[in-house]
This record gives structure tokens, C-alpha cells and sequence, in this order.
């Protein structure tokens, strides 16, 4: 016990307006006035420790497991006591005792120096902090040997910043934060904090209101409804080494790539347990199996940041770097991307940078300000979808989006980032009549600050995650969107094909009589084919809101309709550029796609759906084992048309080159067979038919096509050597050399 004279009590107090801060919730440097002090009390040097709870009778300073100081009671919650002869740092944990007989015992949250350095706080400035989920969040660490988490939150117009939490009972009086000052970041390393803890933000604004905020860089939420945010720590052991070595060194322009586009929530459920969707490790091995099933290369997964309202689809994020609860942890989507790598299958994610939801627990007016959007709704706010737009041209909030991008393509281990409505990025009046929206300092319509930010993080990305790639789902004619950033392009490595998807399926709704005054619709995309690195993408944006199914769109009966899908996949597949196609696709889904229900796996009760699932099997064999039509993908050298002028059979052909070979393409967009017509081909001497979509085992009719053929010296179509073929109805013949 360690008693102290009345007249010493004042020399413990400290600063008077140090005390009136901390006691009124305005301190934004308590540790100022709480922790260990170096002091002379009574003429004796040493250490004056002081610590504060305002429901604590009293308290006691412990400095080793013997010796149990008692500190003096200052009023208010407030205690100290001094430690003659001791001097900083001085190691010790503080004892609070309640009237009710229980106590608190923890290391002491202001005994410590900040955690953030000098460098890190210049690099949060300049919006170049590429690790940033490292400095700020909540990151275990062990601090002068004692272990813990360290807090660290940007809020820089805050008047005082508390950790609420479930180890302090959500009471912003008991751990306010220290400013480091002009950076606008706010720190604590707390003592005794370990994984699974739940907290918030208490933010006090410059006019004296409270915000209670999840952590933006959390890298764990709650499961929703709950919004908190969880002290995380990975305990996963990565086992896809030998993908990441070799994902750095490959150019994925040059490597097939035929992707599986899923909402996790919806893929698969199982409704004998309340029809829940599957978590992260029941999906990924029957994910696996399903892509190499039918040649899928990657999955797309629609995104998985956590999002409060699952209706958004995952679009509307608040927790840009904690995977969604719904699912599992964050270690279990590791071991889902891991388990996916180590069976050779890549993973993309689509990521959202474009706009926030107003959801009030996270990032609108955080820190009481408009700190991640802008202040005008004319720049801030998305007349769509009742979000809000971020501020490009603000360092930290680019830096800010900047490393999320980075953390799922490095600590994640995804290999690729869809980003989400480009469009809306770049244009300033996007979707705004006139008047609403306002100029760039130059008077136009471009976003610079977000091309800017597109840019920058484009090209980071290409020096930080080698071998990691960008898809942008961009739906304008903006040049330059996969041309290297240092070229004056934006450097995303892909782009989704908006144009060919839209022209394709316009075409492909028509009753076949009317294809032939159409057919510019499918050939009006090579026009600008090579302009950009493509993925001809038919996604879920096509199968909602009233727009039916892909199945659905096809005319005719259900024979036709199976055909005419056949059909369409075997031209996505074969023309150039790289493919997505969207679940349920395979099971020909009837209707829509519905995030509260399930692919309807039922379907393939159907004998002929089971038989477009044979056809999917050879068309992704096909595809993966035929160079010609992925190799040379970015070079207009891989694609001729063969004839496309053909307007009154509704026949077009055309041929792939690439992997030292060539192979054709003959399509017969209509159910009227075509006997006896003549096809100019590129070499003379023997082929071999490679696919048909009409084939019986597919679906198809009994119309014989020819499996092997040679060419005569007939020329057709501008070329020397030509073949006899007969077109089945609705279907598409890939024709190859034999090996």
C-alpha cells in the first residue's frame, strides 16, 4: 500500500484543463494527462501514473504480481499515484474495484508510444501507403513485450475518437484515442486485445455529436445485421505456392480463360437446413469440380467485401477489406482461393470503388464530415442507386481504396479484380440531366481525379501483385481502357465486351426468318474488336430485372431455344477474346436468377438439359485444348473473317489462328440445313470436324455432318482451296487440321 499526504494530491493531478478535457470527452491527447508521467512529488523524483474509469471505487497500480499500489482517488474517476525512485518506461498493469465486488485488471492503454511511425503517417498523406490495412484497423501486435491490438482510425476532423468495444462494455469514456496530429489519424494500443473482440468507433464531431462507426479497415465484420467490427488474426497456412510463382511470371492475355461467374448466396443451397446458402468451405471443392467439369479456368465471384443489405448483391460495400461473414471467416476464404489454386483454377473477385451505401454505421459523413464523398450531392451522390461517390482527388481516400485493392490481390491471394461500373467513374454527368451535375476545372465532363486514381492503381497493382489482373466493366466507347496507364490509357488488363454482349443478344432474340437484315449485329463488334483486350461477357446483369433468362431469350421451342444456346456459346467461345458466362447457363435456367433462391439444379432432370451439359464438357475441352482461340487473343492477327457477307442463308464463317495452326468456325444461324455449300478454306489437304453443336449427343438433330473431308482446288471466298460441308440447323462447326 502506498499513501500519499493531502498536500501531495495536487502535485498527482497533472494540467487542470488536461483533467476538464479528458472529464468533458474533448482530449484528443490523453496521453497527456493518463499513463506513466515523470514527475517530482514532495522533492522526491520519479514516476507519477495515473489512470482513469469512472465507475471504479477505487484502483490499485501493479508493478509486479507482489507489489499492488494504491492509488490515490483524484475524483471523477480519476486516480494516481506516485512511484518514487522509478523512471519511464516503467512496466505495470492497473487493478480497478466496483462498488458491486467485481474488478477489472489490464495493462495500461496509455503507457505505450504510438505504433505508427513517422513514414507511415507520411505515406498516409500522400495517398501512397501500400500496406495500409498493416498501420491502420486493429493489427495484433506485441508492444515493449506485451501483447495486444493496436487501433488506428483517420477521422481528421473529429474533436475525440474512443474504441468502444465488447471488452470495455461499448463506453466511449474509457479508451479515447490519441491525434497524431496533422495526419488526421487517430491511435491506441490496447493491452490484453485479442482476436474475436468486437468494437466501433465513438467519434465526437466538431459540433459536439456522437458517431459510432465500424473500423474502415477492419478485416472482419460481423455477420449482418450486426455491424461491429472483429479483431482478426489469419491462422492460415497458404499451400498454392506453386500458382503464385507461377501467376508472377504469366501474361493471363496469353493463357486461355474461360470464366464461371457466381453470387455465392445463390449458387447452391441446401433446403433441408432452412435453405442456407453454402459457406466458403463447402463451396470451394464442389466449385472445383463443377469448373473442371466444363473447362472453366477462373471463378468470378460477385463481390464478397461485407455489405449490410444482401438484396445489393454485395455491390453496396462496408467493409472493404472484410470478406462477408455470411459465408465464414476470412481464413476460410483463404482456404477457399487456396483450394481452388492448388486444383488449378484461378479466382477474380469483383470489387466496388465506385460508390458506398449511406448505411450510418459506416463510411457516410465518418468522421461527422463528408471525409469519403464529397459535400455536394452533385459530385457525392449516385441519382441510381442512392449512394455515395468517393472523393478521388482526396490522398487518403485513394490511398484508402488503393489498398483494398491491393489486400485481396496479395493477403487474399485473388487473382484478379472486376471492377464494377467504370462507366460511372469516369463521366461526371453519368446519369445527371443537365444542370445537376458540375464540370472539371477544365469545364468537361471527365472525372479526373477517379481516371487519375484508375491510373495510379492499374499501374501499382502491375508492380506490387505480379501477374495479377484488372477487368474493367466499362459500358461506353472510352478509349484506351487496356492500354498501359503510361501510355495515357487507363492499364486495366481487361475489359468486359458491353457492346458485343448487347449486339449479340439483340441478334440472338430474333425469330431466325428475321436474322438475315441483322446480321451486322454480329459482325458491327470487329470494328473495334482490337481496340482493347476483351471478355466477352453474358453475365447476371442479363438474366434480371425483367430481361428473362438466356434460355428464356432464345426463340422457338425447346428444342430450338437448346439449340440456339448451343449455339451462342459455341460463337462466344470461339470467337476472340476471353468468355464469361453466368450460372445457371449450364442447367438452361428458365427463369431469372433470383439471390434469395438457387440455380435450379432440378432442371437437369431433363434428359436434353443433361445433354447441354455434355455439350459444355467438349466445348470448354475444346476451347482449352485448341491455342487458335485464346493464344493470340490481343493481336488482330488471330481472327479473319472466312465470309460474313452471306446474308440470305444466315451463314457466316470465319478462322483462328495461333499455336502454330488454324481452325475454322461455320455457323448456320437458322433451323433450315444447308446441303452442299461451299466454304473457302485457308490450307489445302484434309480436315476434320473438331465440334458440332448439333450433335445428337449434344441435343442436336440427325442431320450428318461430315467428320473428315479434303479440300479441292476450287477457289471460294477469295481463297484457293475450298470444301463441300453440310450446315446442321442452328449449329456451328469448328473445323481443325488432324493432328
Amino acid at each position: 500500500m502506498n499513501e500519499h499526504p493531502q498536500d501531495a494530491v495536487a502535485e498527482l493531478q497533472g494540467s487542470a484543463e488536461d483533467m476538464r478535457l479528458l472529464l468533458h470527452g474533448d482530449h484528443h491527447e490523453p496521453h497527456r494527462i493518463l499513463g506513466a508521467h515523470s514527475a517530482t512529488v514532495g522533492g522526491r523524483a520519479g514516476v507519477v501514473v495515473r489512470a482513469f474509469h469512472p465507475d471504479a471505487k477505487r484502483a490499485e497500480c501493479l508493478l509486479s504480481r507482489e507489489s499492488a499500489l494504491q492509488m490515490v482517488a483524484l475524483g471523477h474517476g480519476m486516480f494516481a499515484v506516485f512511484v518514487p525512485g522509478a523512471s519511464l518506461p516503467l512496466v505495470y498493469r492497473l487493478r480497478f474495484h466496483f462498488a458491486d465486488g467485481n474488478r477489472w485488471e489490464r495493462g495500461d492503454p496509455y503507457r505505450f508510444m504510438p505504433v505508427l511511425g513517422q513514414l507511415d503517417l507520411h505515406l498516409i498523406a500522400e495517398g501512397n501507403h501500400r500496406q495500409l490495412w498493416k498501420v491502420l484497423g486493429a493489427n495484433l501486435c506485441t508492444v515493449d513485450g506485451e501483447k495486444g491490438t493496436a487501433f488506428a482510425v483517420w477521422a481528421p476532423n473529429a474533436r475525440r475518437v474512443s474504441i468502444i468495444a465488447d471488452f470495455n462494455g461499448w463506453d466511449g469514456r474509457l479508451l479515447p484515442m490519441r491525434s497524431l496530429g496533422g495526419s488526421g489519424v487517430w491511435e491506441l494500443f490496447v493491452p490484453g486485445i485479442d482476436e474475436g473482440a468486437l468494437y466501433k468507433y465513438e467519434i465526437k464531431t466538431r459540433e459536439g455529436g456522437m458517431r459510432f462507426k465500424a473500423d474502415p479497415l477492419a478485416q472482419r465484420a460481423e455477420l449482418p445485421p450486426a455491424t461491429a467490427s472483429v479483431v482478426a488474426r489469419s491462422r492460415h497456412v497458404w499451400n498454392d505456392g506453386r500458382w503464385m510463382t507461377e501467376r508472377a511470371k504469366q501474361d493471363p492475355t496469353r493463357r486461355p480463360m474461360n470464366v464461371y461467374e457466381l453470387h455465392l448466396g445463390s449458387w447452391m443451397r441446401v433446403p433441408e437446413e432452412g435453405n442456407r446458402s453454402l459457406s466458403y468451405r463447402e463451396a470451394a471443392p464442389k466449385l472445383v469440380e463443377h469448373c473442371k467439369r466444363f473447362g472453366f479456368t477462373h471463378i468470378e465471384l460477385m463481390p464478397l467485401a461485407e455489405h449490410p443489405f444482401f438484396g445489393s448483391w454485395g455491390y453496396q460495400v462496408t467493409g472493404y477489406f472484410a470478406p462477408s461473414a455470411r459465408y465464414g471467416s476470412p481464413d476460410d476464404l483463404r482456404w477457399f482461393v487456396d483450394h481452388c489454386h492448388q486444383n488449378g483454377i484461378g479466382v477474380i473477385v469483383d470489387w466496388v470503388p465506385a460508390h458506398f451505401p449511406k448505411d450510418d454505421f459506416a463510411l457516410r459523413r465518418f468522421d461527422g464530415t463528408a471525409l469519403y464523398e464529397h459535400e455536394d450531392p452533385r459530385r457525392g451522390e449516385h441519382p441510381d442507386w442512392g449512394t455515395l461517390i468517393f472523393n478521388f482527388g482526396r490522398p487518403e481516400v485513394r490511398n484508402f481504396l488503393l489498398a483494398s485493392a491491393l489486400y485481396w490481390l496479395s493477403e487474399l491471394h485473388v487473382d484478379g479484380l472486376r471492377v464494377d461500373a467504370v462507366a460511372s467513374m469516369l463521366y461526371l454527368d453519368y446519369s445527371r440531366p443537365h444542370g445537376e451535375w458540375l464540370p472539371n476545372q477544365h469545364g468537361g465532363r471527365e472525372n479526373v481525379d477517379a481516371i487519375e486514381f484508375l491510373k495510379a492503381t492499374n499501374h501499382i497493382i502491375s508492380e506490387e501483385v505480379p501477374g495479377a489482373f484488372t477487368i474493367a466493366e466499362e459500358s461506353t466507347s472510352w478509349a484506351g481502357v487496356t492500354r498501359d496507364a503510361r501510355e495515357g490509357g487507363l492499364g486495366f488488363t481487361f475489359k468486359w465486351n458491353m457492346g458485343w454482349m448487347h449486339d449479340t443478344l439483340k441478334y440472338f432474340e430474333k425469330n431466325p426468318i428475321h436474322r438475315q437484315y441483322h446480321q451486322d449485329q454480329l459482325t458491327f463488334s470487329m470494328i473495334y474488336e482490337f481496340h482493347e483486350r476483351f471478355i466477352n461477357s453474358i453475365s447476371h446483369d442479363e438474366v434480371v430485372h425483367g430481361k428473362g433468362s438466356l434460355y428464356s431469350k432464345m426463340p422457338g421451342d425447346h428444342w430450338q431455344k437448346l439449340a440456339n444456346l448451343r449455339l451462342l456459346l459455341g460463337y462466344q467461345y470461339t470467337r476472340p477474346g476471353k468468355q464469361l458466362v453466368f450460372m445457371g447457363t449450364e442447367v438452361a435456367q428458365v427463369r431469372e436468377w433470383d439471390h434469395d433462391g438457387s440455380v435450379d439444379w432440378h432442371l437437369l432432370e431433363d434428359p436434353e438439359r443433361r445433354k447441354l451439359q455434355t455439350f459444355l464438357e467438349a466445348l470448354g475441352r475444346l476451347y482449352l485444348e485448341t491455342p487458335a482461340l485464346w493464344e493470340n487473343d490481343p493481336n488482330p492477327y488471330c481472327f479473319e473473317w472466312i465470309d460474313c457477307s452471306d446474308h440470305a442463308n444466315s451463314v457466316m464463317s470465319y478462322l483462328r489462328r495461333g499455336g502454330g495452326g488454324s481452325v475454322v468456325v461455320v455457323m448456320n444461324l437458322t433451323p433450315v440445313p444447308r446441303e452442299g455449300y461451299r466454304v473457302g478454306l485457308p490450307e489445302a489437304g484434309s480436315w476434320v470436324e473438331l465440334l458440332s453443336t448439333d450433335d445428337p449427343a449434344f441435343g442436336g438433330s440427325e442431320v450428318a455432318t461430315m467428320k473428315r473431308f479434303e479440300t479441292e482446288a476450287i477457289p471460294a471466298h477469295g481463297r484457293a482451296q475450298s470444301a463441300v460441308l453440310t450446315l446442321p440447323p442452328l449449329g456451328l462447326l469448328v473445323l481443325g487440321r488432324p493432328s
